[in-house]
This record gives C-alpha cells, sequence and structure tokens, in this order.
C-alpha cells in the first residue's frame, strides 16, 4: 500500500478483506458482513459525494447507488487494488455520472458549510469565515469535473498521488495536471480573499 501523507485517514484493508470474504462466501453471515462493511465506509461515501456533487439530496442518491452496486458487484472486486480505493473510484464515477446526466451546475450547500465552518469567537469573525468557506464551496463547485475530483481526492480527503491516480483511472502525471490546474482555478476565484 502507498505511504499516505500524514493526517490522513488510514483504512483497516486487513478487516476489509475479512469482511468482503465474509459477505461473498454465501454463508448465512454474508448480509451481516456486508452491512459492517458498508457502516465502514458509509461516512466517506456520502462525504466524497457531498464534495462532489454540492449538493445532500443528490450526495445520498449516489451513497444509496453505491450502496446497492457493492452488493450487486462485490463479488467481481479481485483485490488488485485496496477495496478503500476501488469503492472511491466508484463514489466518484456515480457523483460525475449523476452530474453528466443532470447536466446542471453544482450548488454550494449549508450542509457543506455546517460541517466543514471552523468554530471561531465573535460574530465579525464567524460572518468572514463563513463568506470566505461559501465562497470556496462554490468556487470548488465550479471547477470542471476532472480538476474537482483531484482537488477532493488530494486536498480535501488526504490521498497521496498515486492513491488519488488509481482512484481516478488516470496515470499519475495526468491527475497532477489536473489538481495544478484546479489549484490555479480556486486560487484565481478566491484571490478577493487571500
Amino acid at each position: 500500500m502507498a505511504a499516505r501523507r500524514p493526517g490522513a485517514p488510514r483504512w483497516d484493508d486487513a478487516a476489509d478483506d475479512w469482511l468482503i470474504r465474509e459477505a461473498t462466501s454465501g454463508s448465512t453471515f454474508s448480509g451481516q458482513a456486508f452491512e459492517v462493511l458498508l457502516r465502514r465506509h458509509q461516512d466517506r461515501i456520502y462525504r466524497i459525494a457531498l464534495r462532489i456533487t454540492g449538493d445532500p439530496a443528490d450526495a445520498a442518491d449516489v451513497a444509496q447507488d453505491v450502496a446497492v452496486q457493492l452488493w450487486r458487484a462485490l463479488v467481481t472486486f479481485t483485490g488488485s487494488s485496496t477495496f478503500s480505493t476501488w469503492l472511491h473510484r466508484i463514489v466518484i464515477n456515480r457523483s460525475l455520472n449523476l452530474q453528466r446526466a443532470r447536466r446542471v451546475p453544482t450548488r454550494g450547500t449549508s450542509e457543506l458549510l455546517d460541517q466543514d465552518h471552523p468554530r471561531t469567537t465573535g460574530p465579525a469573525q464567524r460572518v468572514e469565515d463563513a463568506a470566505r468557506l461559501d465562497a470556496a464551496t462554490r468556487s470548488l463547485a465550479a471547477l470542471p469535473a476532472e480538476q474537482r475530483a483531484a482537488v477532493v481526492l488530494c486536498q480535501i480527503e488526504g490521498m497521496s498521488y498515486r492513491e488519488a491516480a488509481i482512484v481516478a483511472n488516470i496515470s499519475e502525471p495526468a491527475l497532477r495536471s489536473r489538481l495544478e490546474r484546479g489549484r490555479r482555478n480556486l486560487l484565481a476565484a478566491m484571490k478577493d480573499w487571500t
């Protein structure tokens, strides 16, 4: 497994592997093992979908679609990558496909603001922080889908370039290029806030 950046979440791959074996074994425990596997990852599924789609209802739809797809496709998981990498790829693809199907721009949401807003003292500072976060959320949502996915995976979820490239199913140089363009576009959009 690739080295993770400091502070990036660590996945218990051995537990995932065991749960996958149990869920696909056909035993009476299969359904329970799948439920545990899904529960282990449901917050991350929703969070990534929310950051890609920018809409809580769309993120919930993506999370539900991913759960159904996992149930159907888990037997096809070969283990050529970690389960979390495979899962992230499914979430990113489902989120982007939903947006393409609807052909509507993403929206900044109050849910994003509530979850990510840093707690500060003083009402003036809170108003400024909320406005800055709203601008950042809208700027992220305005990025082209490929750049947004790269920024979410590397900058927000803390994946290494290699891990994010595997999830996005592109080469590492292509991922770095998308990430660089995304960062530049975000900086340009946020120039009034720096």
